[in-house]
């Protein structure tokens, strides 16, 4: 219902900024409770439900910008990665945008499902389980706006419309999560990989800080988010990319004259007999610069956000007493 109400309302890639500013607006704006009649107690859940609100806005947000500022990277990485070697010359320099603002918007929740169910978890199982759950559940999101994208960039569509009412009309729902399984194979432990390599290198810095400053309350610089951002997005690069291979290779069938591949297994193994194992790893360079920009981005401007909530509370609590 939801993609036919989208389809009849002629949903742009302008009108998707427009709605993407809006939310933007909306939620970096505290919205506290006026009733005076309210008690303490109603007060303080109110706040601490609007700090919760607003860190899981913030982990979206911070992954849908840094997604639109790096997403013509990600096309080139698209492109060295599709069955038939389609090139710019191909397809022309306006693919590398092809699709940004409207895909970057769906970011917004994929960032804000990571980081909630992470942040939400990881105190109760831990960061291994938390990210894990996180990463299956932004699946929701991110496998609808990977076909979307990649269909979009490698010329199957000539629009983010034309694509949602095509694959509505031709495949139903179910279009929507085509290749679902190796893209939670990839994402899955992608997400795993970033976020726990990301938090021991948190963990061990704040522990330097603290050894050198005793007694301070000692937190990570906007440069060391960005640093251990990068720093583990390529070592969970590094492990995933023959997964984000065949991904892709089974997202974009639609644009090969090729026999298709009947199941990713079927595609991993074609790519090893015909293409050999090397091109397990084709898109790398282009994967790496975007994964690790946009992880380095998503984990700092987190981090900065994240901390002027938490100075703000200080300083509220500080003029209460």
């Amino acid at each position: 219902r939801l993609i036919s109400f989208a389809i009849e309302m002629k949903i742009t890639e302008k009108s998707t900024a427009f709605v993407w500013l809006f939310l933007f607006l909306l939620s970096a704006t505290p919205v506290w409770s006026r009733r005076s009649q309210s008690s303490l107690s109603e007060q303080t859940t109110s706040k601490t439900g609007n700090v919760i609100a607003q860190r899981v806005f913030i982990g979206g947000a911070s992954r849908s910008l840094a997604q639109a500022v790096l997403y013509p990277v990600d096309a080139m990485r698209t492109l060295a990665q599709t069955r038939d070697g389609r090139t710019l010359a191909d397809l022309g320099t306006k693919t590398l945008t092809k699709g940004c603002l409207t895909t970057s918007s769906f970011a917004l929740f994929q960032g804000a499902v990571q980081f909630g169910i992470f942040g939400a978890c990881r105190g109760r199982v831990g960061p291994v389980v938390a990210s894990a759950l996180g990463a299956a559940g932004s699946c929701l999101v991110s496998v609808p706006q990977e076909v979307i994208k990649q269909r979009l960039v490698t010329g199957v569509y000539s629009s983010f419309r034309n694509a949602v009412k095509t694959i509505y009309q031709q495949e139903g729902i179910p279009g929507f999560y085509s290749s679902w399984k190796p893209t939670m194979t990839r994402n899955v432990p992608f997400v795993i990989i970033t976020f726990t390599t990301q938090d021991f290198f948190k963990r061990k810095r704040l522990e330097s800080k603290t050894t050198i400053q005793p007694g301070e309350e000692q937190e990570l610089s906007f440069t060391e988010n960005i640093a251990f951002g990068v720093l583990s997005a390529l070592v969970a690069g590094i492990v995933t990319n023959p997964v984000d291979v065949v991904k892709t290779r089974m997202m974009t069938q639609a644009a090969s004259n090729a026999v298709p591949y009947t199941s990713a297994l079927n595609c991993a193994l074609t790519i090893l007999k015909k293409e050999g194992p090397q091109k397990f790893y084709a898109g790398f360079k282009q994967r790496s610069v975007y994964m690790c920009g946009l992880w380095g981005i998503t984990f700092a401007l987190n981090g900065h956000f994240n901390k002027k909530i938490t100075d703000g509370q200080k300083l509220e609590a500080k003029q209460t007493r």
